[in-house]
């Protein structure tokens, strides 16, 4: 894919890249984590998602990231309201925590719900063996 550099006037005077579509800030920051998100599972009652399902999850889309939102092979993102379950844990995993500890299958992964009670999504995390953003004092 190609990019296309462009100078905008931003309040740190960034330049910013299109992709595809969207607009996409520069990373200066390697992320200690990165995460896939499968599609694993239907609700028992549903052998699809079709009309239960707006994002069209299918078993074994799969999503990654690092930081930002989570994206699927095609570009397209993950539900929000997944995505506001995710977070939480996601960033309990960047402080140091284990998913074990709230029902995970292992220290990096754990399956979750989607809050409308159709689709399974396992989360895991991959270490990359990037400083932690506040132990690396990235401030300093």
């Amino acid at each position: 894919m190609n990019c296309i550099t462009i100078g905008l006037s931003v309040s740190d005077n960034r330049n910013l890249k299109f992709i595809g579509e969207g607009i996409a800030l520069k990373k200066w920051y390697d992320e200690e984590f990165e995460w896939e998100i499968e599609v694993i599972g239907f609700n028992k009652d549903n052998e699809e998602t079709e009309r239960f399902c707006r994002n069209g999850e299918e078993i074994g889309d799969k999503y990654t990231c690092t930081y930002g939102c989570p994206v699927n092979s095609q570009g397209q993102g993950i539900c929000s309201k997944v995505m506001m379950m995710m977070y939480p844990i996601m960033e309990a995993v960047r402080s140091g925590g284990n998913l074990e500890n709230i029902g995970g299958d292992s220290k990096y992964s754990k399956v979750i719900m989607c809050p409308d009670g159709c689709v399974l999504f396992r989360l895991t995390a991959k270490p990359l063996g990037n400083k932690n953003f506040y132990e690396g004092k990235f401030f300093d």
